[in-house]
Order: structure tokens, then C-alpha cells, then sequence
């Protein structure tokens, strides 16, 4: 199983995320941008993920909630900056319920031998409170890696 790699040092603004796929960098980049593959993976397991609006273009903006197994929800939404097909996304993520507390996302898709993808996240606040803040108790983390074992699953199955 491949490995996430999660970097936050402490008294800086941002956030590296590392993490290697056993599938294309095509359909990788398929996974991040097509919607309805798009909502099957992100988040934690056990969240239902529902896209309000995703228009992964230059320009384009994305809302989406998600609903934990109690039925609480937790609403995200962005512009993208830069999409750059099978290479780069450029974009803003904020949490609504911190309004105000905008980071700017760059993930970036290497192609590996073997068919085999590495995507490189780096998330920056604007503060390291501001990211702190995001991190709260380590519930962003264990969403991150949950997310990406998840997305594994469906490259595996649509591959």
C-alpha cells in the first residue's frame, strides 16, 4: 500500500502532502476533476460527499458538503486558479464554517514508471494560526490519508 507523507512544521503557513497512486497521471487527474468520480473518494470514510458545483477549469469554482454518519455537514468551496490537464491545479479551499480563512492549493501530477502517478499537494495560509487552525486535532490528516486510500480503491476499480 503506498504511503501518504503529510509535512506541517511547525511555525509555518503551510501544508505538504505527498502520496504516490498505481494508476495513469490521466486518470488520476480524471479522478480530481471528474465530478462523480470526484465526490466516491473525497473526504474521510463513512462522509457523504455531495458536489453543489465543480467546474475544474481556468476560472472555474467548486462548492461541495459533506455529511458525517451523525448527519452533521461541513461545507468547502473554491476557485480554481490554473487547471492545467493531467499536470497542475491551482486553486483557493475554504471552510465555511471559518470564513475568511482561505488557502491556496497547488497539486501537481508526476507521471512515474510503470504507469504510476505521484500527486504533490502543498496547501498555504495565510497565517500558521490560520493553518493550525485547520489542522484542529488531527481530523484533517486522517480525512487526507482516508480520502487518498479511498481514491486507491476506485483507480483500482475503473482502471
Amino acid at each position: 500500500m503506498n504511503k501518504t507523507i503529510f509535512k506541517a512544521d511547525p511555525g509555518k503557513q503551510d501544508i505538504l502532502i505527498e502520496r504516490e497512486f498505481d494508476a495513469p497521471r490521466e486518470l488520476v487527474f480524471r479522478a480530481y476533476t471528474d465530478s462523480d468520480l470526484y465526490r466516491q473518494w473525497l473526504g474521510p470514510r463513512g462522509y457523504e460527499t455531495t458536489l453543489m458545483e465543480q467546474e475544474p477549469k481556468t476560472g472555474g469554482s467548486y462548492r461541495f458538503i459533506q455529511k458525517d454518519i451523525e448527519g452533521k455537514e461541513y461545507a468547502f468551496h473554491g476557485v480554481y486558479h490554473e487547471v492545467k490537464p493531467s499536470e497542475r491545479i491551482i486553486g483557493t479551499f475554504e471552510f465555511e464554517e471559518m470564513p475568511g480563512h482561505v488557502s491556496l492549493e497547488v497539486s501537481e501530477f508526476e507521471e512515474l514508471p510503470d504507469d504510476r502517478t505521484k500527486v504533490t499537494s502543498r496547501s498555504v495560509f495565510l497565517t500558521k494560526e490560520d493553518r493550525d487552525g485547520m489542522m484542529g486535532d488531527g481530523d484533517m490528516e486522517s480525512g487526507v490519508i482516508e480520502g487518498y486510500e479511498r481514491l486507491d480503491e476506485l483507480l483500482e476499480k475503473i482502471k
